[in-house]
């Protein structure tokens, strides 16, 4: 037998001893799918016999494994021949397998198996594997494992393209390349010519030289002539005329004009704008702010010693938006560094940023309003309005001396109310009403309910944000706090929200006699009364036991499931951009509140049609639920419907009902919930009041203090009080509280068997509401969507009759012709958006109750996708 002979039968059995380790693991992966299905049989199952494969050579004889050891032996013996190398196999490396695949292999086991036959049968050998497809952290380790094998490989092919030996230009084909363009992929090397005449027309594009034996990166002024590196002028890429006079295109020279900083997301470019100049006529054309503005430019001044590229502000946008505690100066740190790893200078600076974003805004903003834009309108709740919550968020404060400036806000009472208005409105309600500081129902003084909190003298300006918000999370409008949670500030807003029906607030047991006040003396707001009070549903769990029974949104018929909390999802977003605005100035603050408010609603109003939708499915699911834990009550219970419904009375009765007792104990039992509200509210309220470590301790000193006070009281009143009425720390503290004092004797049910009937029906009610309203809110999604596209149809119309001279909106005859686009786009965008909710809405709502509005939707989807053109219907 020659050498090559044995060459390769040597690597034919190599492969064959690979082969067989890769059947020898899958046999393991099957010996555990047999242990699980043993686990999981109810009767002991007898072991199912593994079968192993031998591998047979084309004579049919056995071919037996061999040891690594003398694999490993056979390969050095191999490679000591004088034969040209032969590739083999790696036979030290472990076979990984990625989880996508071990459902296939063991498929192909089981298949392989079944149709196995003639080969021996061995005994299992008991191993320890896990099935990486069903196990995460298995899946982790060989993800881990297999970028640990691989990592030697990765480490050589990073260094290797730092080898800047001899390149061919991958443009002439000819020369030797001394460039690297980063952004010229898939032929990113250039030689001295092909690199000036590429990027004389590119500039912005990151370049490296190779002629100092590494990747030197180059700024775009430089440029390599004969293995040297030379300054040069570059232009800013802007879009320029083909004609400035009369004279032919060939009299036209271009040069550099003065020097700019171009601000890319790659950094800063230090470049020179383009010149036109006539030799015939010495006529002249310069870039100006327009032309600028075509080439997705925008100018940091109206002289524009700095530009930045939109794209520039679009990233900041999405930045904020995902990390809204995120500083400028903290971006610009990003920029600076990218500017100085491709090689070049130059510092951003952080007004000019903020500044040139802020009127970049206004631009857009003006855009959207000429579409007739509503950021602050929600569509689900237009135009019957269910429920408003209003809340202040004491974090949004701004330091008295954060950047003293006198400049106006560019979205100053867009959707943060001017000063004066909110100022003159409670000037006047103070003035005309006397105001009397009075407990209400659940007793305590909360830090909502000072109506004669004076102005604050503090190193504060802005105290913080009173907000109103839908049912859907959608920003409705805001005021700055100057004096606290005063009274005044949610009335102002509520004069504003008039016509929703429920008013949710976190302290309606004391808002609504302070309204009822105010009417008396103020007529002018007395249809404020026609809304209904509505206490948000978790803040009631920690009012007194009456007043969420009397006040709780969860008791409230017509409410659905709303929980007047959704201010706080807001609250949760707009609380980390305050991180940053109380650095800013009044202005500064004022804009960029006001442009996060409108990027949140623009998401909750494209999701709109997705949350209807899992909010219904979520509705059926637990209407079901409910109602089979109400039947079970029931037949727990053994009460009918009629006794379910007295009890629900009588607890109604009873919320309704005032406490009479005797002197000295109506003072303790007073004080009892005095304290225990102010306890619970001050735990409910510890981290959002304040966001210090010492405003938390502070909270926390108060709560003891409580505590020691509320012990000494309860003593005393156990001790004049029957046995059977006495209280104890732990129960009163736990949870829901029915006082003793308040438990009605008439009755042979206890109070509390009650009140978990009336949870059990009103909870039951209330989702059944819930799906009426949710369905009637996905009719009024779909009517303003419907009414939106109606209206853009009209503008569309509108902006095509105009002319320069007639147009309303100061434009020129290329601005008309933009908007023209830009409405279309939104069109398409709507017709998106009814396709989307036509989609969701068909999905979710299959009974026979929203047949009609299944019909609706259908008729009015293809009404708006009709062939018709919007030019068709002007005429």
């Amino acid at each position: 037998m020659s050498d090559s002979e044995l060459q390769d039968l040597l690597m034919s059995v190599d492969n064959l001893a690979d082969q067989q380790e890769l059947i020898d693991d899958l046999e393991r992966v099957d010996d555990l799918l047999g242990e699980l299905q043993k686990e999981e049989a109810a009767a002991p199952v007898a072991p199912v016999p593994t079968v192993k494969w031998k591998k047979r050579n084309s004579d049919g004889n056995l071919i037996h494994a061999r040891p690594r050891s003398s694999r490993n032996q056979s390969s050095q013996l191999v490679s000591q021949k004088t034969h040209p190398p032969v590739d083999a196999p790696d036979t030290n490396s472990e076979v990984v397998f990625a989880p996508e695949t071990v459902e296939g292999f063991l498929r192909d086991l089981q298949q392989s198996l079944s149709d196995a036959t003639g080969d021996e049968v061995e005994a299992p050998t008991p191993k320890t594997s896990l099935l990486a497809s069903s196990n995460w952290s298995t899946r982790k380790s060989l993800f881990a494992e297999s970028w640990r094998a691989e990592r030697p490989r990765l480490v050589n092919t990073a260094v290797a393209q730092e080898n800047v030996e001899s390149h061919i230009c991958q443009q002439c084909r000819s020369n030797t390349a001394v460039v690297r363009c980063r952004d010229c992929r898939p032929c990113p090397f250039f030689c001295a010519e092909c690199d000036a005449s590429m990027h004389t027309r590119h500039p912005l594009h990151n370049r490296d030289a190779s002629t100092a034996g590494f990747f030197q990166p180059l700024p775009p002024t430089t440029f390599v002539l004969n293995n040297t590196l030379c300054p040069c002028v570059r232009l800013v890429p802007v879009e320029m005329p083909d004609k400035i006079c009369g004279c032919p295109t060939e009299a036209l020279r271009l040069k550099p004009g003065k020097a700019v900083a171009v601000i890319t997301m790659n950094g800063q470019h230090e470049l020179s704008m383009p010149e036109l100049a006539c030799e015939a006529c010495k006529a002249t054309w310069t870039a100006g702010v327009e032309d600028l503005l075509r080439s997705d430019y925008w100018p940091a001044t109206l002289h524009f010693a700095t530009i930045y590229a939109t794209d520039v502000f679009f990233s900041f946008e999405e930045m904020k938006m995902a990390a809204p505690g995120l500083f400028c100066q903290a971006f610009l740190r990003m920029l600076d560094q990218r500017t100085v790893r491709f090689g070049r200078t130059g510092k951003i600076s952080a007004d000019s940023l903020i500044k040139s974003f802020f009127e970049w805004e206004a631009v857009r903003y003006e855009v959207d309003s000429i579409c007739k834009e509503e950021p602050f309108t929600c569509p689900a709740c237009s135009p019957d309005m269910l429920a408003v919550s209003v809340d202040g968020n004491r974090k949004h404060y701004r330091f008295k001396n954060a950047a003293r400036s006198e400049e106006q806000a560019i979205f100053d009472g867009v959707f943060i109310a001017k000063d004066e208005d909110v100022t003159r409105f409670i000037n006047y309600i103070q003035s005309t009403t006397k105001h009397i500081s009075g407990r209400g129902i659940c007793g305590g003084e909360w830090s909502a309910a000072r109506e004669t909190s004076q102005r604050s003298a503090s190193k504060l300006g802005e105290e913080g944000l009173e907000l109103a918000v839908c049912r859907h999370g959608v920003l409705l409008c805001a005021l700055n706090m100057y004096r606290g949670e005063i009274f005044a500030y949610p009335l102002y807003l509520q004069q504003k929200l008039a016509s929703s029906r429920f008013f949710c607030m976190d302290v309606t047991c004391k808002y609504w006699p302070y309204l009822q006040r105010v009417t008396k003396s103020c007529p002018e707001l007395q249809h404020l009364l026609n809304m209904e009070p509505f206490l948000s549903v978790f803040h009631a769990k920690a009012h007194d036991f009456k007043c969420e029974v009397k006040w709780s949104g969860a008791y409230q018929e017509g409410a659905g499931l709303t929980l007047g909390e959704e201010v706080e999802q807001v609250n949760a977003f707009l609380s980390r951009i305050a991180v940053t605005t109380k650095h800013m100035s009044k202005a500064g603050r004022t804009d960029m509140l006001t442009l996060m408010a409108m990027r949140w609603n623009k998401q909750k109003v494209n999701n709109l049609a997705t949350s209807l939708s899992h909010r219904y499915l979520k509705t059926t699911k637990a209407l079901e639920n409910q109602l089979q834990n109400l039947e079970s009550m029931k037949a727990e219970l053994a009460v009918t419907e009629s006794q379910l419904e007295d009890w629900v009375s009588d607890v109604k009765e009873w919320a309704e009902a005032t406490t009479n007792e005797s002197s000295d104990a109506a003072a303790l039992t007073n004080k009892i919930e005095v304290l225990v509200a102010s306890i619970k509210r001050r735990s409910q309220r510890l981290y959002k009041d304040t966001d210090s470590n010492k405003g938390h301790a502070r909270i926390r000193r108060k709560i003891r203090e409580e505590k020691g006070i509320l012990t000494s009281v309860v003593e005393k009143y156990n001790r004049v009080v029957p046995s059977t009425e006495t209280l104890c720390m732990e129960t009163i503290l736990s949870g829901e509280t029915a006082w003793p004092w308040q438990l009605p004797h008439s009755d042979f049910v206890d109070l509390r068997t009650k009140r978990r009937a009336f949870n059990m029906v009103m909870a039951v009610r209330r989702l059944q509401e819930e799906k009426m309203i949710l369905v009637m809110e996905m009719k009024h999604h779909w009517r303003s969507l419907s009414t939106r596209s109606d209206s853009l149809k009209e503008l569309s119309c509108l902006v095509s009759r105009a002319t320069m001279q007639n147009s309303s909106w100061g434009l020129s005859e290329d601005g008309l012709k933009g908007l023209q686009s830009i409405i279309r786009k939104k069109q398409h965008d709507i017709r998106d958006m009814m396709a989307n909710a036509r989609y969701s809405y068909l999905q979710v709502l299959t009974g026979a109750e929203t047949i009609n509005f299944l019909h609706s939707v259908s008729d009015d989807y293809s009404d708006s996708d009709s062939d018709i053109s919007d030019d068709a219907l002007c005429y």
